[in-house]
C-alpha cells in the first residue's frame, strides 16, 4: 500500500449499488483457459508484507475498516448459547466505546457473526435489532461429505432459523479430478437451497492441490451463483495465504471484467494479527479497488483477529499497549 494512504471512511469509498450475481451458464472454455504461474504469483505475494507504509491516523482508519468486515465467529464442538451470546455482544461493540469516541467511530460493528446450525437461532436473537447478519456454516461443514440432500436440507433449515448468509463447503474431489459441470451443479443447487440468503463458497483451497484448480473452482463458483468465494474452513492444515488470495481475487477481477458483476472474498483461517489484516486490505484495494473495501464484498473469517485489533487501537489512542487478556472474546 506505498504511497496508497487514504483512510478508508464512507466519504472515500465509491457508493456502488450491487447487483447480486445470478450466476452464468457453465463456460467450460473460459474455466479450461485459466491457469496459475506459480513462481511470478509467490514472488507478488511476498512483497506486500514489505510495502504497508500505513502509520497512527491512516493505519487506525485502515484497522477500523478491518473490524467492519470481520465475520466473528465461534466453530468449536463446545460452543453453548451463552458463548453465542457474548460473541454477539462483542460484535455489537467490538471496542471499548471510550476507544471508539475517540476515533470518532461510535457504532462501529461487525461485518457478521458466523456459527453453527444449532446455534442461529441463539446468535439471531442475541443480534436483534442491531443489523448484524448472522452466517451459517452448512453442507456438512468442514468435510462437506454427508449426502447430498442432507446438505440441501441443511442451508433451507438454517435460512429457516434466521440465517442471512450460509457457508457452503464444495466437494474438493470435483476440482481434484476435474469435473467441473459436477462442482457447477452442485454450487447451482446450493445456491437455489439458500433462497434470499446471500452463500458463501468456501473451496478447501489447501486441499485442492494446485493454484490452476483453485482459480478454475473459483469460477466455476461464480459461475454457479456464489455471492463469496471463501478461501477455507478454517479446518484445513492450510488455510488462507497470500498466493491463493491472490489467484482467488484474480479471477473476481475476471469475472467481473467479463460479466459486470461483483463478487465477494473471504479469507478464512490463520488471519489473527492486525498487520496481516492490513497486508489483505492492500491486496484487496491494489486488486480490485475500493469498490471492495466493505462488508458487502469483502469479510475476514476470525476469531482472534479482532483482539488483537482492539489492543492496536487503544495503543492509538492511549500510547500505551494493554495486556491481551483484556481483550477476550467471550
Amino acid at each position: 500500500m506505498q504511497g496508497k494512504t487514504d483512510t478508508p471512511t464512507t466519504t472515500h469509498l465509491p457508493q456502488v449499488t450491487e447487483t447480486r450475481n445470478p450466476g452464468v451458464e457453465l463456460d467450460l472454455d473460459w474455466v479450461l483457459s485459466a491457469q496459475a504461474n506459480t513462481s511470478a504469483i509467490e514472488r507478488r505475494a511476498a512483497s506486500l508484507p514489505a510495502r504497508r507504509s500505513l502509520k497512527k491516523d491512516h493505519q487506525a482508519a485502515w484497522l477500523c475498516r478491518a473490524i467492519s468486515c470481520i465475520d466473528l465467529t465461534t466453530l468449536a464442538g463446545d460452543d453453548t448459547q451463552g458463548r453465542v451470546r457474548r460473541l454477539c455482544a462483542k460484535a455489537r461493540q467490538p471496542v471499548r466505546g471510550d476507544i471508539l469516541a475517540a476515533l470518532g467511530m461510535e457504532g462501529l460493528t461487525v461485518g457478521a457473526v458466523c456459527v453453527y446450525h444449532d446455534m442461529v437461532r441463539a446468535a439471531v436473537e442475541a443480534l436483534e435489532g442491531s443489523g448484524i447478519p448472522v452466517a451459517a456454516v452448512s453442507t456438512g461443514f468442514p468435510a462437506g461429505l454427508s449426502p447430498f440432500h442432507l446438505r440441501v436440507a441443511e442451508i433451507g433449515e438454517s435460512v429457516k432459523a434466521g440465517a442471512e448468509e450460509i457457508d457452503i463447503v464444495i466437494s474438493r474431489r470435483h476440482a481434484l479430478t476435474g469435473d467441473w459441470q459436477a462442482l457447477y451443479d452442485e454450487m447451482r443447487a446450493f445456491r437455489e437451497a439458500c433462497g434470499p440468503a446471500h452463500v458463501k463458497a468456501i473451496l478447501a483451497t489447501g486441499e485442492l492441490g494446485t493454484l490452476r484448480n483453485v482459480a478454475r473452482a473459483s469460477l466455476v463458483c461464480m459461475m454457479a451463483g456464489a455471492d463469496f468465494i471463501k478461501t477455507s474452513t478454517g479446518k484445513e492444515s492450510v488455510n488462507a495465504t497470500l498466493p491463493v488470495s491472490l489467484v482467488m481475487l484474480r479471477a473476481i477481477r475476471d469475472y467481473h471484467d467479463r460479466t459486470g458483476y461483483r463478487v465477494g472474498y473471504k479469507p478464512a483461517g490463520g488471519i489473527s494479527k492486525a498487520k496481516d489484516a492490513l497486508v489483505y486490505l492492500s491486496l484487496m484495494k491494489e486488486e480490485l479497488g475500493d469498490a471492495w473495501l466493505r462488508p458487502e464484498l469483502f469479510r475476514f473469517g476470525a476469531s482472534s483477529l479482532l483482539g488483537d485489533i482492539e489492543r492496536q487501537l487503544e495503543h492509538h489512542v492511549t500510547g500505551a499497549y494493554s495486556a491481551g487478556w483484556r481483550h477476550a472474546l467471550a
